[in-house]
């Protein structure tokens, strides 16, 4: 997953995007990480950029397949983090080498962000191997 995700650097954002090609939100960012990886499942559509809750992001994910640990848990390239941005919104960052990737709104496209996570924790979800 990790370099899957590396070469998503760069396309552009789309708000409930799933096409690398046409644009990417960080939920369409880690189903083409997932995809690439041969794991598939049906992502969640027709959300707002703002709201849902940590614990219905947390449900999907854990019904899924992924194994949810806490925010101070030691991190592995791959994971998907769940952040929280601002009070009324929660993203997603993919864990790579030195940093992470995600899908910024804001300079509309798919970037790697070096270093720690630029918003605190609330998550982290890892696929276990059998």
């Amino acid at each position: 997953m990790a370099e899957k995700v590396v070469s998503l650097c760069g396309a552009p954002f789309c708000l409930h995007g799933r096409d690398e090609d046409i644009g990417l939100d960080c939920i369409g960012l880690a189903l083409q990480c997932l995809i690439a990886g041969d794991f598939e499942c049906d992502a969640p559509n027709g959300y707002s950029i703002r709201g849902g809750s940590e614990q219905s992001i947390s449900a999907f994910m854990t019904e899924t397949g992924f194994s949810r640990f806490p925010p101070e848990s030691e991190l592995c390239e791959g994971d998907i983090i769940l952040v929280r941005p601002s009070p009324v919104q929660w993203h997603f960052l993919i864990r790579a080498k030195d940093g992470f990737v995600h899908a910024h709104a804001g300079l509309s496209k798919v970037v790697f962000c070096p270093g720690e996570a630029p918003w605190p924790i609330a998550a982290i979800f890892r696929l276990m191997e059998d």
